[in-house]
Formats: structure tokens, sequence, C-alpha cells
């Protein structure tokens, strides 16, 4: 199924199940099936809709990107399904979902899991420019390596992983990698005076086997947030994704 978002890019998606509309929101390196789990999950109690973020799968782009383009994104998609909808998202993909929610989108309850915010003492310098003129250059092992080394992978696990399947996988979604660097920002600072507008019930989520770094930013983002909810997922990681099930009843509770 596609939408058609508010620039024209055509944005496809998988609906499944029945209740409530959830929009399932993927982070660097995803695509609709990589929440195709989740969606599953859920499906027994919600209307799941997996997506393509634009220049990925099934989907379409349109240049020149901004951020504002993939919250008009989520706007089409909210419209297809009745005009209110909840939302998850997971890594940069929750920050995304953060962002639509602060501009006003028609957000019911928001899931945030693992936002990649850094603390103001753990600021990197921003390396948007660089992966895009990597992407440019067509080299997309150095996009994804560079994007992997930011996000805190040691140097001998990317070696690694350019010799295992997943690469592949990896560098076909490069030249996307750009979109999930502007949506962080520079430095991958919260933008507080944005998360302060969001009025929509929001939980957000760390996992409690995930590096430190990562659970700083679910605090971090749970802090910037009125009223919003911090949980611990005991036993998961940023891969949470491969473990839908372990999110089922969290999400069920507080989207119920």
């Amino acid at each position: 199924m596609n939408v058609t978002s508010a620039d024209g890019t055509s944005i496809a998606f998988d609906q499944r199940g029945t209740g409530a509309p959830i929009i399932l929101v993927g982070g660097a390196f995803n695509d609709r099936t990589t929440v195709g789990g989740l969606a599953e999950v859920l499906a027994a109690d919600f209307t799941t809709i997996a997506y393509d973020r634009r220049g990925r799968g099934d989907s379409g782009d349109t240049s020149p990107y901004a951020m504002e383009r993939e919250i008009e994104d989520i706007a089409a998609l909210i419209e297809h399904v009745g005009g209110t909808a909840s939302v998850f998202g997971h890594s940069s993909g929750a920050v995304l979902a953060l962002e639509a929610a602060a501009a006003g989108l028609p957000i019911e309850k928001l899931v945030a899991y693992e936002p990649p915010y850094a603390p103001d003492s753990d600021l990197r310098d921003d390396v948007t420019e660089k992966v895009r003129g990597q992407v440019a250059a067509g080299d997309r092992d150095a996009a994804a390596a560079t994007f992997l080394e930011v996000a805190g992978t040691p140097p001998e696990v990317i070696e690694g992983m350019k010799h295992a399947p997943v690469w592949g996988w990896f560098t076909s979604l490069a030249h996307t990698l750009p979109y999930d660097l502007a949506i962080c920002g520079p430095g991958a600072r919260p933008r507080k005076d944005h998360l302060a507008r969001i009025t929509a019930p929001t939980l957000v989520v760390g996992g409690g086997a995930s590096p430190e770094k990562l659970q700083t930013g679910a605090r971090l983002a749970a802090a910037a947030v009125p009223g919003a909810r911090h949980e611990t997922l005991p036993g998961q990681d940023h891969g949470v994704l491969q473990h839908p099930e372990s999110l089922r009843d969290l999400l069920v509770e507080f989207y119920k």
C-alpha cells in the first residue's frame, strides 16, 4: 500500500491487525521489514503501520532532504488511518517520532525507544557533511563505517561486519544515513525547546543491557518531554526489534 506525502513522494507501508492505529518508525539501516516483527506482535490488539521511510525500500525520495519532509510522511500515514494515531519510534526513528509530536501532529500516544541523544559532556563533532560527501562520492562502505563509528561501534567490530552478510544491507541503505544524522542534529543534542512542546502522553524506554550512553539518551529525552514516563526494559539492548515480543506487554499496557 502507498500514501502520497505533501511533496508528492510515495510512501510504502504494510498494514496489519485491527484496533487503534500505531505507526512504527524505524531508525538508521532500517526499512519496514525491520519493524515488521513488532507490527506482527502488536497486530492482535492494534492496527499497525510499518512503513519505508523515504529513500528506503519501496518508498520514493525527493530532493532536497529536510526532516520536515519526513514529518509530513508521518502526517500522511496518520491521515490514512483516520486522522489520529499513536507512534512508536526506535533509535533515530525515535527522535523523528519525538520531532513529529513536537511539530503538533495529531499523535495520541508516543513511545520512543533509545533516542540516541548525547549529554552536553559527550557531544561529538557533527559528521553529517562527512557522511554526505562519502555518499556523494559513491563510497557507501566508508559512509556506513563512519556512521557506525560515531554510533559507538568499536573499530574491530566494524571490520568484522564488513565480512558478514549484513554489510550488504548496511551499504544498500547508506544513502539515507545523512537523513538520520540530520534528524538527530549537530552533536546529537536534544532539541529541548522542541521536546518541551510535546503534549501527547510519552513513554521513553531504554534497554537494561544497552551501553550507558544509550540509556542516558533515553533519560535525557524523558526529562525534556513534559510529563514523560521513563522505563528500563530488562535484558534488552538497542537490537530490541529482533526480540519484539519483549516489548509487547509494556507497549500494550501503555497504548491501551
